[in-house]
């Protein structure tokens, strides 16, 4: 039986994904799945991944597929992925060796246990370009530790911390049941592939170790901000999409619905900083857009979004108020190492 599929979406990463594979391989596991999507790329990266195949036919497949962007190879991994779980590794990030080893182990004790865990959540570590000091996310202070638990027990996130794609280990079931298909050609879905699964999850578990390695700080990436400010029509999608998930107060739990719309928040709150960042007059027009849409689509989300520290924020009235808003960001961006 395959423990953990991990799926690695690579477009032309011929220069880095060695780092991540070799991460995901040197413990030499064989209840590990490692789907390399190759995702049109251009450059060496499809012989890389099928020489990793040939090394390692037991444990590597090799996934060669017309360009569809990040959403689209995580798509086809799932399709594909035959593990009971499914973590995904972007090919420039990587993970420490020694927590990839507890996951595993955490997530074969459930198996054998015949526990039925639908997420499994670990820390996360900005491996930020020029940086010394790396700065690790960890949920000790919401989440319960070394016991599976559910939302009710899950205590309240601080204003920036919130749940990344590089934290989550879903049952690869879950994913399935709750008709995950995130769209193509679009960046940032990845706030999709936390958000939308969510309902569905009814059992979690913490694991406190430092697993995920996430390689921030090339002027290249989809999450640099003048990168962002550039797309900023794929994080509106986004951001709309995740608005237009249906999830009422009375279906879930008081601690889920809260996570939620923290978690739509931030989204909400970075799309309104990119759009006040670029100093055009037509973005800041579709910030305000933006925040009216909340509010006729739901406004009891609209009021809690809005009465928030960060709701206030990205509001403040007039030009003075847009540079406020501006100048809050960059502090915030230098302390949480943001790209």
């Amino acid at each position: 039986m395959t423990t953990l599929s991990v799926v690695v979406p690579a477009y032309n990463a011929a220069e880095w994904m060695e780092r991540c594979v070799d991460s995901l391989l040197v413990l030499g596991a064989k209840d590990l799945e490692v789907l390399i999507v190759d995702d049109g790329s251009t450059d060496a990266t499809g012989a890389i991944a099928d020489l990793y195949q040939a090394a390692h036919p037991e444990v590597v497949r090799a996934i060669h597929k017309p360009n569809g962007g990040h959403g689209s190879a995580i798509n086809v991994g799932l399709e594909q992925a035959r593990g009971a779980y499914m973590k995904v590794v972007d090919s420039d990030d990587w993970v420490d060796v020694d927590a990839f080893a507890a996951l595993l182990d955490t997530l074969r004790g459930f198996l054998a246990g015949g526990e039925s865990v639908d997420l499994v959540v670990s820390n996360f570590v900005y491996e930020k370009v020029g940086r010394r000091r790396k700065r690790a996310v960890r949920y000790r202070n919401v989440l319960p530790q070394g016991r599976v638990f559910s939302w009710e027990q899950v205590g309240r996130f601080r204003t920036s911390q919130f749940l990344m794609m590089h934290s989550l280990v879903y049952r690869t079931a879950v994913l399935r049941e709750c008709g995950l298909r995130l769209p193509e050609h679009t960046f940032y879905v990845d706030n999709l592939y936390v958000y939308e699964p969510l309902p569905h999850v009814r059992t979690l578990f913490y694991l406190d170790v430092d697993l995920y390695r996430y390689f921030i700080g090339r002027p290249d990436q989809s999450v640099n901000e003048q990168v962002m400010i550039r797309r900023i029509d794929q994080q509106l999608k986004v951001n709309r999409m995740m608005m237009d998930v249906e999830v009422s107060p009375y279906e879930v739990t008081p601690s889920l619905y809260r996570y939620m719309l923290h978690h739509l928040q931030i989204v909400c709150v970075i799309s309104s900083t990119m759009l006040l960042r670029s100093g055009r007059d037509e973005d800041f027009a579709r910030k305000v857009e933006l925040w009216r849409a909340i509010r006729y689509d739901d406004p009891a989300v609209y009021r809690r979004l809005r009465r928030t520290t960060l709701g206030h924020l990205v509001n403040l009235p007039g030009r003075p108020g847009r540079k406020a808003s501006v100048a809050v960001y960059r502090g915030a961006a230098w302390a949480l190492q943001l790209n």
